[in-house]
């Protein structure tokens, strides 16, 4: 059942207190099939102020493949740092994007950048990044690790344990969870309630890159996978209704 994003707060009591949020650059595209959508960014907008409203501290990732993805660049012939480096301003681009809708609805947000462009992001600074945090400003973490050859997977990841997140929440595009083969395929696919880090790394489930599912391991993080497109379902994860699966150790 979708969750009212206009229920009481006092009604749904938030499990955890400070998470990431990591979703795609697809996200963000709607059904134009590339770049931003503005109703979608907006919709998807409204759906972090009804966790923020809730008390939650947040941290997000957007990926950046709706503009460009640096890896398919590569396997077009470009090589593979600079197509990485413009895979990273593709984030930026959705990072600011992102903002301008929260900041439209009254929430303060900080997009801080691991590449320095001083004139439109904040650089990355732990300490100030935690401090924002306590401030109940939204953090949106950019241009990934600051590396090529790093997935926003690992970014969302390592900026969760820097930020000292209690959970990592992975919305999908049509997905409500981790499935044992691709559900838009197979309509014999089952829906894992619960799986271990280790599996998803043996039996190669799609949910994150390798670097990332073993750094959310070792940490003991547990991850969220949850569908974007149901209404209300990030306030409902976090109250502990709705369908997920949970990723942990």
């Amino acid at each position: 059942m979708p969750i009212n994003l206009d229920q009481p707060d006092d009604i749904l009591a938030a499990k955890y207190k400070r998470v990431m949020l990591k979703i795609s650059g697809e996200a963000l595209m709607g059904d134009q099939g590339f770049g931003l959508h503005p109703p979608t960014v907006q919709r998807i907008a409204k759906e972090v102020k009804a966790v923020h409203d809730m008390g939650v501290e947040i941290c997000m990732v957007i990926g950046g493949g709706n503009i460009f993805r640096g890896l398919s660049g590569s396997a077009q012939g470009m090589e593979r740092t600079t197509a990485d480096y413009m895979g990273m301003l593709a984030t930026v681009m959705n990072a600011l994007g992102m903002q301008s809708a929260l900041e439209g609805l009254g929430v303060f947000t900080r997009v801080i950048s691991a590449i320095r462009m001083d004139e439109v992001a904040e650089p990355y600074i732990r300490r100030r990044a935690v401090r924002h945090l306590e401030k109940k400003r939204v953090c949106i973490f950019a241009a990934g690790t600051g590396n090529p050859y790093f997935t926003t997977d690992t970014a969302a990841t390592l900026r969760a344990n820097e930020m000292a997140c209690e959970a990592i929440l992975m919305g999908k595009n049509g997905v409500d969870g981790v499935y044992d083969k691709d559900p838009k395929e197979h309509a014999d696919a089952v829906r894992y309630d619960t799986v271990t880090y280790d599996d998803v790394l043996a039996k190669r489930l799609k949910v994150m890159d390798a670097s990332a599912i073993a750094l959310a391991r070792d940490n003991n993080l547990p991850l969220l996978v949850f569908s974007l497109d149901e209404p209300g379902g990030f306030k409902g994860i976090l109250s502990g209704q709705g369908t997920y699966t949970r990723v942990q150790g």
